[in-house]
């Protein structure tokens, strides 16, 4: 069965209000599901997925992919960076799709115009996950970050400022774009466990791409 099999049965784009500051759009992009797996894959021809080491020495579940300002975590830390420190070269910009994308979700979000710098991908098989953290490695905490899903569905965590904070699980399916700022730019956040499934467009796969300001 496909996950996708009872898409007649959605329910039309709606909004979620999730904390102050955080919005749930679901069913935002689900139209244009091919457009933006190819932007996804154009950016992967060029950076294919890597399992990125944490500073603590632990891979990372989630392959990685980006444009724009790369992003980076080894022994050093996590940092943003313009060039592929093993080419020396430039990484790849940002697609326009994706750019158009999220200028018009801050926009539904009520963030106003953006315009983002750097957008990371990640590829989430059954089984992966990413744990509760901050996005807290951008040098501008003013901007929004937009948080686009594609493929299976997850369960999102939404916690508050202190890690302790209980989170609330948000279902998130094909199409749903989450954005946060504001108030809620450094909520800590993350995905559960991915379960096995098969998407049409996807496949057994869950793609997640954000983009933000980082530079």
């Amino acid at each position: 069965m496909t996950i996708d099999l009872f898409e007649d049965a959605l329910p039309p784009p709606w909004r979620e209000q999730i904390a102050p500051g955080a919005v749930v759009l679901h069913g935002f992009v689900r139209d244009h599901g091919p457009a933006l797996l190819a932007a996804v894959q154009s950016v992967v021809a060029q950076v294919p997925w890597r399992h990125m080491v944490t500073p603590g020495g632990h891979t990372m579940s989630v392959a990685m992919s980006w444009c724009g300002n790369g992003w980076n975590s080894d022994s050093r830390g996590y940092r943003y960076s313009e060039r592929d420190s093993r080419t020396g070269k430039p990484w790849p910009p940002i697609p326009p799709i994706l750019m158009a994308l999220a200028d018009e979700a801050a926009m539904q979000a009520g963030f106003g115009h953006y315009v983002p710098d750097s957008c990371l991908m990640n590829r989430y098989d059954p089984g992966s996950k990413l744990s509760l953290h901050q996005d807290k490695d951008e040098h501008d905490f003013d901007a929004p970050i937009v948080s686009v899903s594609l493929g299976l569905p997850a369960v999102f965590q939404f916690g508050g400022l202190a890690r302790g904070d209980r989170p609330q699980r948000i279902p998130l399916a094909h199409g749903d774009v989450v954005v946060w700022g504001g108030p809620a730019r450094l909520n800590y956040h993350g995905i559960l466990p991915v379960k096995e499934g098969w998407h049409s467009l996807v496949g057994s796969h869950r793609i997640n791409i954000t983009l933000r300001k980082a530079l």
